[in-house]
């Protein structure tokens, strides 16, 4: 028995492109056909010829059969089942968010991954990084818990409830070290905040650490602007605090938050202590001043435009005026 169609015999392979096959006759190509020509053809009986619907991936531009594709249950986007995993992985060892939000940034409902989503996709150490993000979060606005300021321990301390914002004497419960809560030095009973120097903070070696930065080679530092510490491992010597956004020198703490083309690194002890090569610092000052000289082109070129078209809008803002003042007719 042949299967032809007004162009001739069709071939196994295009028995399902080209004809709707009835019932009786595909239970005799079941019977009939070889297996290797059933697998060659992919053949399915007529309820399933229909092909599989392909899914656009927001983040890659790509197309996906729907297995491959994960749906965000809050908001009920889907992304490509890899893009959004590596979204995640991205965030969390970047430190950068707590609650991982949808990567579609127009998403209607604003949607975020639930943890339970976020532990089927991430490897196990990499949730365990997220578990202790979260925890840290939920200590650094809790007004009532703090952390330990000895480097060595990291512990988490409770403060008095009847007044946590004000300056209190906290004693670690794990190494028994007095502080400050508000300004995390050792505890300075008769004195301000501001009259505490430095050196009179609970350790000399992390005073020396915390406020000179003569050690290059420490992992970790408080950010001189919120004191929340800071832990790096490698890379820039230039550090932005994920607290409170400030940027500053790893090395001598100064704010480079106004020194856009990394001045600081061209004189005094952090010289070329930058970590990057110089010729990815000039390409680095050469985007910079480029944008800086876009903007002022700019801004030259639309200023005789300006200048030509106020004349015109202050006309037509008194014309506007002007009609709304006249009386209507009776």
């Amino acid at each position: 028995m042949w299967v032809f169609d007004k162009r001739g015999i069709l071939a196994g392979c295009e028995i399902r492109r080209h004809l709707v096959v009835e019932e009786p006759v595909a239970n005799y190509l079941q019977r009939t056909t070889p297996p290797d020509l059933m697998t060659t053809a992919r053949y399915r009986p007529t309820w399933d010829l229909a092909l599989d619907p392909l899914l656009s991936c927001k983040l890659c531009l790509g197309e996906f059969p729907l297995e491959q594709m994960t749906t965000i249950t809050q908001c009920q986007c889907v992304f490509c089942t890899l893009c959004l995993k590596q979204y995640v992985e991205l965030l969390i060892k970047e430190g950068l968010e707590t609650v991982i939000t949808c990567p579609d940034s127009a998403c209607p409902k604003q949607g975020h991954l639930l943890e339970n989503e976020i532990e089927l996709m991430v490897a196990a150490e990499i949730m365990q990084r997220y578990r202790k993000l979260q925890f840290e979060k939920e200590v650094l606005l809790d007004p009532c818990r703090t952390w330990c300021p000895s480097s060595s321990c990291q512990a988490v301390c409770q403060l008095k409830e009847e007044d946590p914002t004000g300056a209190q004497s906290v004693q670690c419960s794990v190494c028994s070290l007095e502080f400050c809560s508000s300004c995390r030095a050792g505890w300075h009973p008769g004195q301000s905040c501001q009259e505490t120097p430095p050196s009179s903070s609970f350790l000399a070696a992390e005073s020396s650490l915390f406020y000179k930065g003569d050690e290059d080679d420490v992992p970790i530092k408080r950010c001189p602007k919120c004191k929340v510490y800071i832990e790096r491992d490698e890379g820039c010597a230039q550090m932005m605090c994920k607290n409170c956004k400030h940027a500053f020198c790893w090395y001598c703490l100064e704010s480079l938050d106004d020194d856009f083309l990394l001045i600081h690194y061209d004189k005094g002890p952090c010289r070329n202590k930058l970590g990057h090569s110089r010729a990815s610092v000039i390409w680095h000052r050469t985007q910079v001043v480029g944008i800086f000289a876009g903007f002022g082109l700019l801004l030259l070129v639309a200023s005789p435009l300006l200048l030509l078209a106020t004349p015109f809008v202050l006309c037509c803002k008194c014309k506007c005026s002007k009609g709304d003042d006249d009386p209507l007719p009776t």
